[in-house]
């Protein structure tokens, strides 16, 4: 049976479905058969990063209705065999999503894959509900600033009490903190929360941290995950956190602040 992962965050813009794209091609690399699931209904992003918009016929909504079988919306990826996407509908809305589709469609999923992964919509309202829901553990992606790390407390409240495995009583859904966008320059200059702030506020185990890069917006406009590149600051750090996912013991990688120039110094103390 497969492992479903819920990629989740309160606030929106930190990042989660370019990190739902970059985990799940990580995991396809590493040999993982994986599906990665759009539910934010009604937007639908994660087939443009993941580079499939003109591939879409049938989606998640048109499965759950009956419309259409799930291999006939399952699109598989061109670079990665054991990768594919189902994504979501840009004309329906969230209360199309049913709690029994979705687990029929889940269950399905988990006889043919090794992962699932579900890029949920941010906040708390249904659509977000619905894609943790039958989850066996979250990746909550936060960026380092009080707004975004107050909401993912919040998600993480509903991970320990609105799921199916809370409400059973079964093993917790396993938490794992991604921290995107983090810029060591700023966090020294006071303009983002410390590692260590935000580890203790949230008080979950830490899967990775995303450094801000420009390699990450490219990688989203060309329609590849940016783990693909293999080169980039923030494609060794998904990498890493890949590993961690799977159980592996990895060292964390922490940016550095960069120190100033000769001129810089010298201009600093000028003024």
């Amino acid at each position: 049976m497969g492992k479903i992962i819920v990629v989740t965050s309160g606030k929106g813009g930190v990042g989660k479905t370019t990190s739902t794209a970059a985990i799940g091609a990580g995991l396809a690399l590493r040999g993982k058969s994986t599906c990665v699931i759009d539910f934010d209904v009604g937007l639908r992003n994660l087939d443009m990063i993941m580079g499939c918009e003109r591939r879409v016929v049938f989606d998640f909504i048109n499965v759950i209705q009956g419309e259409a079988k799930l291999n006939q919306a399952l699109i598989k990826d061109r670079r990665l065999d054991n990768l594919s996407i189902l994504p979501a509908s840009q004309t329906r809305d969230k209360d199309a999503l049913t709690q029994d589709g979705v687990e029929k469609i889940l269950d399905e999923l988990r006889e043919q894959f090794d992962y699932v992964v579900c890029d949920s919509p941010a906040g708390i309202e249904r659509g977000a509900q619905m894609a943790m829901y039958f989850a066996d553990e979250a990746v909550v992606v936060t960026n380092p600033e009080v707004s975004s790390v107050r909401d993912s407390d919040r998600v993480l409240g509903l991970l320990s009490s609105k799921t199916r495995r809370a409400e059973t009583g079964a093993d917790p859904v396993k938490p794992h903190l991604l921290l995107t966008r983090y810029d060591a320059n700023r966090v020294a200059k006071g303009e983002m929360l410390p590692l260590d702030d935000i580890l203790e506020i949230l008080a979950i185990p830490l899967l990775g941290i995303i450094p801000e890069s420009t390699a990450v917006l490219r990688a989203s406009n060309v329609g590849s995950p940016v783990v693909l590149d293999g080169k980039s600051t923030a494609a060794k750090a998904y990498e890493d956190a890949v590993s961690r996912l799977m159980g592996e013991q990895i060292e964390m990688r922490i940016q550095k602040p960069e120190r100033p120039g000769l001129f810089q110094r010298l201009m600093g103390r000028e003024a």
